[in-house]
């Protein structure tokens, strides 16, 4: 009789010392990482506008200190005495006493109206003046000598002509103002023609474009920014200029009375119309910038 043979079943059992051993034996956890630090955060600097401000405030605390030094030797007047006084001119600036004896309002309105006046004619007779000198290379030619030769000339150097030719103080100012404020216009206009790229103007005439055409497409866009440098060159020219006329012509105007209150060994005045002119120039030259940008963003929309 044959036996199958069984498989035996080898139970292993675990004696209770190395169940001892593996309970106490325990897995290390992982150590907690550290909080990682938070970097610091740059410090946000302040805006440009404040920078400005405060780069104005110490350019003028500078100033008025360097005044105040100077003027403990005894040659021009303190900055509190020239204050005090200029509240006591600007508290009736339009006063009148006599066709010569007027407030200081009324003398920087006059010599406005003549910058006005000459400004104005030289703006109408020079920017297109330039833009025909920048378009023909011949007539640029023709002016260029012209041109190097009047503009260096000292404004004052004029007023003799403008007398002859006016036989009056007013409108001789007014001649200074214009010729003064022309050269300006003229070659900042025909400098931006001359850099307009030939491309377009080759284009232009494949098209058969009308002079016209050329001139507002074309022209006026790209020349703009040059002429309005022009412009802005001008109008601080023509405030300069007429300080200078008006203390030789005489009259009413912010220059006569800087020479008057001169006469009048006024020197405190003489401060105050200094900064007055300066101030004025300031904002005319401001209010032009921002003419300027309006108009280049308008154009270019």
């Amino acid at each position: 009789m044959s036996a199958v043979a069984q498989p035996l079943e080898r139970r292993v059992v675990a004696h209770p010392s190395a169940l001892k051993v593996q309970a106490q034996v325990t897995v290390p956890t992982p150590r907690a990482a550290a909080p990682a630090t938070v970097a610091a955060r740059p410090r946000t600097p302040p805006p440009a506008w404040l920078v400005q401000v405060i780069a104005w405030a110490l350019g003028l605390a500078v100033f008025v200190g360097l005044w105040a030094f100077i003027a403990k030797f005894g040659r021009i007047p303190d900055p509190a005495s020239v204050f005090k006084e200029a509240v006591v001119l600007f508290s009736d600036p339009f006063y009148r006493k006599g066709p010569n004896d007027q407030g200081i309002g009324w003398n920087v309105l006059t010599s406005l109206g003549r910058v006005a006046i000459g400004f104005g004619a030289a703006a109408l007779v020079g920017i297109p003046l330039g833009f025909i000198i920048g378009r023909f290379k011949f007539l640029a030619d023709m002016a260029a000598p012209i041109i190097a030769l009047l503009k260096p000339v000292s404004p004052l150097a004029w007023l003799p002509i403008g007398l002859l030719l006016f036989k009056a103080a007013n409108p001789a100012a007014i001649y200074v103002i214009f010729i003064c404020s022309l050269w300006p216009m003229i070659v900042n206009t025909a400098v931006g023609v001359r850099q307009i790229p030939q491309d377009y103007l080759n284009v232009a005439r494949v098209l058969n474009l009308s002079e016209w055409k050329v001139f507002t497409k074309i022209l006026f866009p790209a020349v703009l920014p040059y002429m309005l440098t022009g412009v802005r060159l001008s109008i601080g020219v023509a405030w300069l200029v007429i300080v200078a006329a008006e203390m030789l012509t005489g009259g009413v105007g912010i220059g006569f009375w800087v020479w008057d209150e001169w006469n009048n060994l006024k020197v405190d005045h003489i401060l105050i119309a200094i900064f007055t002119i300066g101030i004025v120039g300031l904002v005319l030259e401001q209010a032009l910038i921002f003419i300027a940008k309006r108009v280049s963003h308008g154009v270019n929309a």
